[in-house]
C-alpha cells in the first residue's frame, strides 16, 4: 500500500511541476518577451491552467491522509511561505481571468497583468523555498527557539533562496520550451526558442548556485548525490538530454522537445528523490520524518489507497481528454 500511495505522490508532484510550472513560468515569459505574447499565452493556458492545480491538491490530500505528522508540521513550520504560496495562487487565478474574460478592455487591466505577473514570481519561488527547507534540516519544534528561529530561520537563509530561485528559472524554462508550439508566427517561434536556450544556460548557473549555497550552509548535497550511484546516473543522462533538447528546439520539434523536457524533469526528480528517501523533513537535532515514523493508521492508510485508485482513474483519463481537445492538435 505504501509503495502506491509514494508512487503515486511522485507522479502527481511531477505532473505539478510540468504542467503548473508551465503554468507559472508562462508569467515570466510574459514578462521577459513582452506585450506581444500576452494573447499567446492567454490562449495556451486559458484552458488548462485550473486544470493544473488538480495535482496540487492531490499532493495535500495524500500528505494529508497518509502523512500527517508531515502536513501538520509544515502548516505549523513553514505557514509563513506556505500563505505566500496560497496568496500567489489566488491573485495569479482571479487577475488572470479578470484580464482573460473581461468583456471590456480598459485601464483595469493593466493592474491585472501587473499582479498576475508578480504572482507568477512570488509562488515559484517560495515553493523552491519550502522544498530547500524540508531538506536543509534547519527546522525546530523547539519553542525556545523564538518566532524567527521556529518560523523563520529554517526557509529565510542562502540554500532555500537559492532553490526558490532555481524554482523559478526551471517553471520558466519549461513554459518557454511548450509556448513554442503555442505561437503561430515564424517570428514569435524563434523569439522562444531563443529564450528557451538562454534559460538552459541561466538554469546550469542556477543549479551550480544551489550546491553551492548547500556547501555555504554545511549541508553536503553533492556528497549526497555522489554517494547514491542512481541518483548521480540520473543527473549525467538529464545533462545529456540537454544538447538533444536544443536540437529539438532549432528542429521546431514540438512533440519532441516537450518529452525530452518532461524526461530531464523526472530524472532531475528521481535522482533527488532517491537522495532524500525515505525522510521528508528533517530536523535540526538530527531526527527526521519518514516514511515509516509518520504513516497513517492501516485503517486509514487503507482508505486513502481505494480513494487513490478510483480518483486517478477518473482524473488521469479526463486530463488527458483535455489535453486532446485543447492541446495535441499543436503537437506535430
Amino acid at each position: 500500500m505504501v509503495e502506491f500511495v509514494m508512487l503515486t505522490l511522485g507522479i502527481a508532484l511531477f505532473l505539478y511541476t510540468v504542467l503548473g510550472g508551465a503554468d507559472f513560468g508562462a508569467g515570466i515569459v510574459e514578462m521577459l518577451v513582452g506585450k506581444r505574447s500576452i494573447s499567446t499565452i492567454s490562449k495556451a493556458i486559458a484552458p488548462v491552467w485550473e486544470a493544473n492545480h488538480v495535482w496540487l491538491i492531490l499532493v495535500i490530500v495524500v500528505i494529508f491522509n497518509g502523512f500527517p505528522k508531515v502536513y501538520s508540521t509544515l502548516s505549523l513550520v513553514l505557514h509563513l511561505p506556505l500563505m505566500a504560496v496560497l496568496v500567489g495562487i489566488i491573485l495569479r487565478g482571479t487577475t488572470f481571468t479578470f484580464r482573460h474574460y473581461d468583456v471590456l478592455e480598459d485601464g483595469t487591466h493593466k493592474y491585472y497583468t501587473a499582479i498576475f505577473r508578480i504572482s507568477s514570481i512570488i509562488t515559484p519561488i517560495f515553493l523552491g523555498i519550502i522544498l530547500g527547507a524540508m531538506i536543509l534540516g534547519n527546522i525546530t519544534l523547539d519553542q525556545s527557539q523564538g518566532f524567527y528561529g521556529m518560523f523563520v530561520a529554517p526557509w529565510f537563509n542562502w540554500f532555500c533562496l537559492a532553490m526558490g530561485v532555481f524554482s523559478l528559472g526551471l517553471f520558466t524554462l519549461i513554459s518557454a520550451v511548450f509556448l513554442i508550439g503555442e505561437v503561430e508566427t515564424e517570428e514569435g517561434r524563434e523569439i522562444m526558442s531563443r529564450l528557451s536556450k538562454r534559460l538552459l544556460i541561466v538554469n546550469l548557473i542556477l543549479g551550480i548556485l544551489v550546491m553551492l549555497s548547500a556547501e555555504n550552509e554545511g549541508f553536503p548535497l553533492i556528497q549526497s548525490f555522489l554517494a547514491a550511484p542512481f541518483s548521480l546516473t540520473m543527473v549525467i543522462l538529464a545533462s545529456i538530454l540537454i544538447p538533444v533538447l536544443i536540437r529539438f528546439i532549432n528542429q521546431n520539434a514540438i512533440l519532441k522537445m516537450r518529452v525530452t523536457m518532461g524526461a530531464i524533469i523526472a530524472m532531475i526528480m528521481v535522482g533527488w528523490a532517491i537522495v532524500q528517501y525515505p525522510t521528508f523533513i528533517q530536523f535540526s537535532d538530527g531526527t527526521s520524518l519518514t516514511i515509516e515514523n509518520t504513516q497513517a493508521p492501516p485503517a486509514t492508510f487503507r482508505q486513502l489507497v481505494i480513494a487513490l485508485a478510483v480518483g486517478v482513474s477518473l482524473i488521469i483519463p479526463a486530463t488527458i481528454y483535455l489535453f486532446r481537445v485543447f492541446k495535441w492538435g499543436n503537437d506535430d
